[in-house]
Formats: C-alpha cells, sequence, structure tokens
C-alpha cells in the first residue's frame, strides 16, 4: 500500500453531501439568481393581486385547477398516472366543493388530492414527524409491502434510480436508515428555525424552498414517496415564506423536463456548495409562477367564453361544454366526439350528431376530420 491509497479510498467513500465533514451546512453565492428572485417577487405579487381581484367563484377556479396540476404531476414525474376525474373528484370532496362527495375509485389518487390540500391548508403551521408521517399515510394508501408512516428501517442502501429495469441510472444514495431519526430531527428543527420569526429566519422563499427540498431529498428517509412528499416541502416553504398560500405547481413544471430535475439533483448531492442548485431550483419556481400566472388568465378566459354562450345552449350542451372546459389547459383529450357525447350527457346518437353540429354552427366548438372520425374541438 503506498502512503496516497488510504486518502484515495477515503475520497472514493465521500460521494455524496451527506458523507462531507461539513453537511448539513450548505453554502452559495446569490448574485447570479437575483434577478429571478426578483421576478418572483413581482410575479408572485401579480398573481396574489389578480385573486383578490377575481370573483370568488373565479379564484377558486384558479386554486382548484392548480392542485389538481400538482396532485397529477407530482405523481406522474415518479410514474404513477391517475384518472383526472378520481383526482378532481377527490380535491372538490376535500376543499367542500361538492355538495355531496363523489365517489373516488383510485385511492392513490384520493391520496395524491389529501397531499396536496393538506399542503395548502396547514401552510402556516411547524413542521412536525407527525405532520410527515400523516402525508406518508395518506400518499400511500393502501400501498402493499411498504411501512406508512414511519421512517425507513430497511439494511439495504435506499437509492434513487431513473430509467427501465436492465438500464437504471443511480442518481443517489440516501444515508443509512439507522442515521434517518437523528438526519430527520434535525432536518425539521433547521425547517422550523428558517420559518418567519425562527432564530435562523430565511426570508427569501425560493432560497428556503430551495435548500428544505434538496435537504429532505438527501436524507430520503421513507422507503417510499420522498420525492412526492419533498415537493409538498418546498411548497410549503415557499408559503409559509411569502405568508400566504402559493398558487403554483412546482410539478407541473417540473414533470415536463424530468432529465433536468435529475442532473441538477445528481450534481447537488455531491457537494455542499449548492449554488447551481439554488439558480436552478430558483428558475423552476418562478416558471411555475409564470404557468400559474396563465392559468389564472385561461380561468378568465373560460368564465367569459361560457357567459357568452349560456344562454344559447340546452342542458346537454352545457353539460358537455362544462366537461371540456374542466379538462383544460390539456385540452380534452381526442376532442368530443358523437359517443363521447352520448356518454356524458346520456342522449340518442342522432341528438348527440344533431347539437354538435349546433354547437359547430354557434362557433362554440371547431370541427377536424370528417366522417366516423370527425370530432370537436373547443373554439376558445
Amino acid at each position: 500500500m503506498t502512503k496516497f491509497e488510504p486518502i484515495i479510498n477515503f475520497i472514493r467513500l465521500m460521494q455524496y453531501n451527506w458523507q462531507l465533514p461539513d453537511w448539513p451546512d450548505f453554502r452559495f453565492d446569490l448574485q447570479q439568481a437575483e434577478d429571478a428572485l426578483l421576478q418572483f417577487e413581482r410575479e408572485t405579487g401579480d398573481v396574489s393581486g389578480m385573486l383578490r381581484a377575481m370573483p370568488d367563484n373565479e379564484a377558486q377556479e384558479a386554486i382548484t385547477q392548480t392542485l389538481i396540476a400538482e396532485a397529477i404531476k407530482t405523481s406522474a414525474i415518479e410514474g404513477e398516472f391517475f384518472s383526472r376525474k378520481d383526482v378532481v373528484s377527490s380535491i372538490k370532496n376535500r376543499l367542500g366543493l361538492n355538495v355531496t362527495p363523489e365517489n373516488v375509485k383510485d385511492k392513490k389518487a384520493q391520496g395524491a388530492a389529501e397531499l396536496v390540500v393538506d399542503v395548502r391548508n396547514s401552510y402556516a403551521e411547524p413542521l412536525t414527524e407527525d405532520k410527515l408521517f400523516e402525508w406518508h399515510k395518506a400518499l400511500l394508501k393502501q400501498s402493499k409491502h411498504i411501512n406508512t408512516g414511519a421512517w425507513r428501517k430497511d439494511d439495504e442502501p435506499t437509492q434513487v434510480i431513473s430509467g427501465t429495469i436492465g438500464r437504471e441510472t443511480i442518481h443517489f444514495e440516501a444515508p443509512p436508515s439507522a442515521r434517518v431519526p437523528e438526519e430527520m430531527n434535525r432536518f425539521i428543527n433547521w425547517f422550523n428555525d428558517t420559518a418567519p420569526g425562527g432564530k435562523r429566519e430565511i426570508r427569501n422563499a425560493p432560497i428556503r424552498s430551495a435548500i428544505a427540498h434538496l435537504y429532505f431529498e438527501s436524507i430520503h428517509p421513507f422507503e417510499d414517496g420522498n420525492g412526492r412528499i419533498g415537493r409538498a416541502i418546498a411548497e410549503k416553504a415557499l408559503s409559509q415564506t411569502i405568508g400566504r398560500p402559493v398558487l403554483l405547481s412546482l410539478s407541473a413544471t417540473i414533470e415536463r423536463n424530468k432529465k433536468d430535475y435529475y442532473a441538477a439533483f445528481a450534481t447537488a448531492q455531491k457537494s455542499n456548495d449548492i449554488t447551481d442548485w439554488v439558480i436552478y431550483f430558483t428558475q423552476v419556481i418562478l416558471q411555475a409562477q409564470h404557468e400559474a400566472k396563465s392559468m389564472i388568465e385561461l380561468t378568465l378566459s373560460k368564465t367569459k367564453f361560457f357567459d357568452r354562450y349560456k344562454g344559447s345552449l340546452n342542458e346537454r350542451q352545457l353539460k358537455a361544454i362544462n366537461k371540456m372546459l374542466e379538462a383544460l389547459p390539456e385540452g380534452f383529450e381526442g376532442g368530443m366526439t358523437a359517443k363521447k357525447y352520448m356518454s356524458i350527457t346520456r342522449a340518442s346518437k342522432a341528438t348527440a350528431t344533431r347539437d354538435l353540429q349546433e354547437l359547430s354552427e354557434k362557433g362554440v366548438l371547431l370541427s377536424q376530420g370528417g366522417g366516423r372520425s370527425i370530432h370537436y374541438n373547443l373554439n376558445i
């Protein structure tokens, strides 16, 4: 053995941030993120002002659509895809918007909805172990072989992996399970100490959110669900720091560029100098706020669109148009067809065809294709 081999072996072991002697003393240079941080302050102020100026029903619609996007996309990042109908029903049930609670078949969709609604409702409360366990139990409803509402205990290494079977990429390996209780106690104390009025207060919302997300994910305390709960913590940090529930969906923004998300993590978790991570995550937050602003504008457009035509539509047509409006901004998949119209309204084929033609003639819908392949999209 040469005199350098112990040093080389030591360096090889020090692969991840939690293995470094300065863990978890994160450091960063904010200079490169200053413009994005200023833009976020302006954008979140604009969104807050727009919400206050909107009628209550429209503001509630914007909030509901944002929660739906977050519930669907935070699970899509992890490869789980829920029925939009189940998520919508679950969120409206939780918000008390359904006079009679609707039945939800997919309990995992229900759990994702419960998580995003509770994150919004409890944003001002301190973070606790019990709250994290509550979120974990809700999120992993009916999951078999998962120890829910408890820290992981498995002796096997916990890794963050993406890719198909046989082509997996290991992005990160978490601390051993034996260290999790101590690490999470320290994390929870850090989160509460950096909250408004805390003894280590971080006043810049995106910065606190970026650190909170990375810090939690680096510990990876649960057997499953860490990414989804980590993004919930990021949104809680944003809302708590600005002093009101933030209107945005981080997951919807992240899901469109998952490779960038995982690449940023892979880099950030190899050092406790997290400047690049802070810059990346601040840009994600800013983009999510831009998209929330567009969602509000879309909500206003939907209301104007509906108000313009509602007096000239029959009950069946109103029901179908409402379904199509609910599917925005993604759009009604495959467009409206006579078959779908029949399913929604219980109309006969002849009535469905006639109603759709009438909607097209009035300019409510735009027709595409022809013959049996004809379908319709909203003219909005």
